[in-house]
């Protein structure tokens, strides 16, 4: 037998997960655009 309210609590706990990886991939992108704006595009 599944015990749901254990599914749906684990499934909260993957979720903010997921959330705080695509953030960080999302500021690293951020960054790096930001960077090759600063610093332009030489050769």
């Amino acid at each position: 037998m599944m015990n749901t309210q254990l599914i749906f609590a684990c499934m909260g706990i993957m979720g903010k997960g997921m959330l705080g990886i695509f953030t960080v991939i999302l500021t690293i992108w951020a960054l790096v655009s930001l960077l090759n704006r600063v610093t332009g595009k030489r050769g």
